[in-house]
């Protein structure tokens, strides 16, 4: 799983998957283009903004090249982005430092396109990026008022040590926003360890409920472009849990 999330044309990917325009990212116009900017998505048709003080705290696991991270600091004065991949990680940093990332991405057999990313000054401010394990994350990190996970539980080999350490991470009050298409893959998890099989989210509401109380359910499409021919579309299952005070 490590090497796989470190090379050059995975990190196109996800650059265009987090930064590209819309047009980029789902050229045709006959394609789902309601799956575009689902970094953004998975933030704000999620979070509950009207509960967060000026001083709340984000935590964004799984924060793969950091736009979820960035969209963060709308709603939170001081942000976390942790991720595996040190090559993400690396460049989320590069956009702290100067605001813009130039990247490849693939068109056709070894044709890449040039783009950038660019992030705001405001945005960058009170970010920082760290590589962690999901899996593993340090003792004493948190309580936050709001912990951002997409599409990370179905790509942890335990996510049931993710999900054990979730009340640890949310403060009383706090809220979790958690999306997952449930894409169960031995290559990322053993079997033993899917939250389920064609049950997951009952799975999924049996681990939280003694801590959380979901507050919001929708579906989040989204669109990762391989080259200009070949695209993924999928469909994550996007809720808002609230952390409960006992």
């Amino acid at each position: 799983m490590a090497n796989l999330y470190e090379t050059t044309q995975l990190l196109g990917e996800y650059m265009l998957f987090h930064y590209g325009s819309a047009e980029d990212l789902m050229p045709w116009s006959e394609g789902p283009g309601e799956g575009v900017d689902f970094a953004v998505r998975s933030v704000t048709e999620l979070i509950d903004s009207s509960t967060l003080g000026e001083n709340a705290l984000g935590f964004d696991v799984g924060c793969a090249v950091g736009r979820s991270t960035f969209e963060l600091t709308r709603f939170c004065s001081q942000v976390k982005g942790v991720d595996l991949s040190s090559s993400f990680i690396e460049a989320a940093n590069r956009l702290v430092r100067e605001g813009r990332h130039e990247y490849r991405f693939l068109e056709e057999g070894d044709f890449f396109r040039e783009a950038t990313a660019i992030v705001s000054d405001e945005q960058r401010s009170g970010v920082d990026f760290e590589t962690a394990d999901a899996c593993d994350l340090p003792p004493g990190w948190g309580p936050f008022d709001v912990v951002h996970a997409a599409n990370l539980l179905c790509r942890l080999p335990r996510p049931d040590l993710f999900l054990n350490n979730l009340p640890n991470l949310v403060k009383p009050g706090g809220q979790l926003l958690l999306s997952t298409p449930f894409t169960w893959l031995e290559g990322f998890t053993p079997r033993e360890n899917w939250l389920g099989s064609g049950d997951s989210e009952e799975a999924l509401t049996r681990v939280l409920s003694p801590f959380f109380e979901r507050e919001e359910r929708k579906e989040l499409p989204f669109v990762i472009r391989e080259h200009r021919r070949k695209f993924q579309f999928s469909v994550s299952l996007g809720t808002r849990w609230r952390r409960l005070h006992s």
